[in-house]
C-alpha cells in the first residue's frame, strides 16, 4: 500500500486510458504525456500501459509500506527520499520511507511508476482518472491509500529522456470539419498563449481572436483528441485526453500530437502550421 501524505494540486492515476467509448460518451483520458508515463514504467520493469500517478506542478508525498522500485519522469523535480535528494529517475525506496516529488522546475506534469503498477480496480479497461466524467478512481487526497500491484520481474530498460520543455509550440494542424466558419487563415498567421484556465479537459488559448466567416449555431457533433473548437469569444480550445465527446462550437482542425500541450506552462507561446 501507498498511503498519500501531500496529494498535491492535482495528482490522478493514470495508465494509457480507455479509447473505444467515445460512441457511448466516454472519453479516452490517460496520462497526458503517454511516453513520459510509458519511459516510468519501462524503467521498474512494467508494461507500457501500466498505471502510475500523474502530478499537476507542486508533486505530491507518499509513503510506502513496503520496500520498492519507483520511477519518476516527465516535468523535472527534486525527489527526496525521507527528506535526502536522490539522483536519477530510478529510485529504490525502503519499506516505510516516504517519498516526496517536489514542484516541477520546467514543465507541468511528473510520472510515477511504481514496480507492480497502481492496483486500483479498473473501469472499462482502464485504471485512468477521468476529471470531466468523473470515471476511474477519485484524485488523490490527503490520507487515502493505493494499493500496488505485484512486480512483474522484466528487464528494466529506459527510452531515453524526451527533449525538454521549454520554448515555442509549432503545433501540426489539419483543417476541417468546419474550417469554413471563420478566417482560419488567422490560425496561422496568429501566435497564441496558453491560458491559466487550461486543463486535462482541453488547453484554452489566448490571443487575436479568429474573425467568424458564417453566421449561424451547430448542432452537437462528435469531437475527438486534438480537436480545435472555437467558442464565442473566437480564442481556439485544443481538446486533450478528457475532452467531451460531443460538442456545439465549430471544430475547424484537429491537431496530429497533442503530447507536447501537457507540459505547457501557462504563458507558453501556441503557433499551428497547416498540414494539408
Amino acid at each position: 500500500m501507498i498511503t498519500v501524505l501531500r496529494a498535491g494540486p492535482l495528482t490522478t492515476v493514470q495508465d494509457l486510458g480507455r479509447p473505444g467509448y467515445a460512441h457511448l460518451g466516454v472519453p479516452r483520458s490517460g496520462a497526458l504525456d503517454g511516453p513520459a508515463l510509458v519511459r516510468a514504467n519501462r524503467l521498474v520493469g512494467n508494461p507500457p500501459e501500466a498505471a502510475g500517478l500523474e502530478t499537476t506542478l507542486m508533486g505530491c508525498k507518499l509513503r510506502f509500506e513496503e520496500a520498492v522500485t519507483v520511477a519518476v519522469t516527465g516535468a523535472p523535480a527534486v525527489v527526496k527520499v525521507d527528506k535526502a535528494v536522490v539522483d536519477g529517475p530510478v529510485v529504490e525506496v525502503p519499506a516505510g520511507a516516504v517519498l516526496e516529488i517536489g514542484r516541477a522546475a520546467a514543465g507541468v506534469r511528473s510520472y510515477l511508476a511504481v514496480a507492480g503498477g497502481i492496483a486500483v480496480e479498473p473501469v472499462l479497461g482502464s485504471r485512468s482518472t477521468d476529471t470531466l466524467s468523473g470515471l476511474g478512481p477519485d484524485r488523490l487526497t490527503d490520507g487515502m491509500t493505493l494499493p500496488v500491484g505485484a512486480a512483474s520481474g522484466s528487464d528494466r530498460e529506459d527510452p531515453g529522456a524526451p527533449a525538454g520543455y521549454d520554448g515555442e509550440l509549432v503545433l501540426g494542424v489539419r483543417l476541417g470539419p468546419r474550417d469554413d466558419w471563420f478566417d482560419v487563415a488567422g490560425l496561422f498567421g496568429y501566435s497564441y498563449q496558453i491560458s491559466p484556465m487550461s486543463n486535462r479537459v482541453g488547453a484554452r488559448l489566448a490571443g487575436t481572436a479568429l474573425t467568424r466567416a458564417k453566421a449561424g449555431e451547430l448542432p452537437s457533433e462528435g469531437v475527438v483528441l486534438g480537436a480545435v473548437q472555437v467558442p464565442a469569444d473566437g480564442q481556439p480550445i485544443i481538446f486533450l485526453a478528457d475532452h467531451p465527446t460531443t460538442g456545439g462550437y465549430p471544430v475547424i482542425g484537429v491537431v496530429d500530437d497533442v503530447t507536447p500541450l501537457a507540459q505547457a506552462r501557462p504563458g507558453t507561446t501556441v503557433r499551428f502550421r497547416d498540414l494539408d
